[in-house]
């Protein structure tokens, strides 16, 4: 299971920078650009392990007085999506970070409605019964997300 949020302490500054530079690793390695401003968004994901909306990002990019336009954000993270390095929350319509952006995967996210945070989990387990059910009823899967939502351990901890 790979966390891309959570409560508690971490070194979050290591961990942004780690994300950076494994998007950097991958990119090279893949023949793909990433540019100032992809990075640039791709650090604004994982300024929060809360999903961020491209809005919200926008208003981050035009702090230096010059505005971003709405365009070159969603540009940007359909690449970052596209390379495997965010994944798109469709019930909140805003990204998260991946974890494991080495290998294509299913994923499954666990979002607290209380908090905000978004878990990713990869159960092949899963990914396997969603490819199955689909495949008995003829249909092609391309992307096998599932959103959860509920309350986090540390939300459930707050109201007992």
């Amino acid at each position: 299971m790979a966390e891309t949020g959570g409560h508690g302490s971490h070194d979050h500054a290591h961990c942004v920078s780690e994300a950076l530079a494994r998007a950097e690793h991958l990119c090279a390695g893949r023949g793909a650009r990433l540019t100032v401003l992809r990075r640039r968004v791709l650090e604004l994901v994982w300024q929060s392990h809360r999903p961020r909306g491209a809005y919200d990002m926008l208003e981050d990019l035009g702090e230096g007085g010059r505005p971003a336009a709405p365009l070159t954000v969603y540009r940007a993270l359909d690449f970052l999506v596209g390379q495997g390095l965010v994944h798109r929350i469709e019930s909140l319509n805003a990204y998260v970070g991946c974890a494991e952006p080495e290998a294509a995967h299913s994923g499954q996210f666990l979002v607290c409605d209380e908090c905000g945070i978004a878990l990713e989990t990869n159960d092949d387990r899963v990914a396997a019964a969603i490819l199955a059910c689909a495949g008995s009823h003829g249909f092609q899967v391309a992307r096998p997300t599932v959103e959860i939502h509920g309350r986090c351990p540390a939300c459930q901890e707050k109201s007992s």
